[in-house]
């Protein structure tokens, strides 16, 4: 039997290679609201939600202005965030468009609600949310049925922007 990883890990953070420290900072937290929480110099810095001592890390130790990579080239496709709930999505969301972010895709893939655009480096961003594992979609033996259903992004910024205002 091949080894499985214990159920109860998890990804902790990420640590991006940039060209441009500073654009980085902001982006992360003028566009999606991330806390910065240390610099290690002028080099890279650590941002992070809830005071944590980081989710994302980022760096130019080997990017210092460097170009984006080439497309059809490997390397990490998008990172993930997660929100706890469809209106905190929605605020999400609102905020990348009025900060005049493309956003590249949307979708609804029945287990989750989510959108994707690229940071100012190129690297890949999906911000989603979760639907409680008992509305996820089964087939008729009870195994996933993932779909990648168009979903109505001005509605969940409208939700989001609703929820708070209350």
């Amino acid at each position: 039997m091949a080894y499985q990883t214990h159920p109860e890990t998890r990804v902790g953070h990420i640590h991006l290679k940039v060209s441009d420290l500073e654009r980085s900072i902001a982006f992360y937290r003028e566009v999606l609201g991330f806390e910065l929480q240390q610099r290690y110099g002028r080099r890279a810095a650590f941002l992070s939600a809830g005071g944590y001592h980081h989710h994302i890390g980022l760096n130019t130790w080997e990017s210092r202005r460097g170009t984006r990579p080439a497309g059809g080239t490997t390397g990490l496709y998008h990172v993930a965030f997660v929100y706890p709930d469809r209106a905190a999505l929605g605020r999400a969301i609102g905020q990348v468009v009025d900060a005049g972010v493309e956003l590249l895709g949307a979708a609804d893939h029945g287990v989750s609600e989510a959108v994707y655009f690229n940071d100012p480096d190129g690297n890949g961003i999906e911000l989603y949310r979760d639907r409680p594992e008992a509305d996820w979609p089964r087939d008729a033996d009870g195994d996933l049925a993932m779909v990648n259903a168009p979903l109505d992004v001005p509605a969940l910024i409208a939700e989001g922007r609703a929820a708070q205002t209350v």
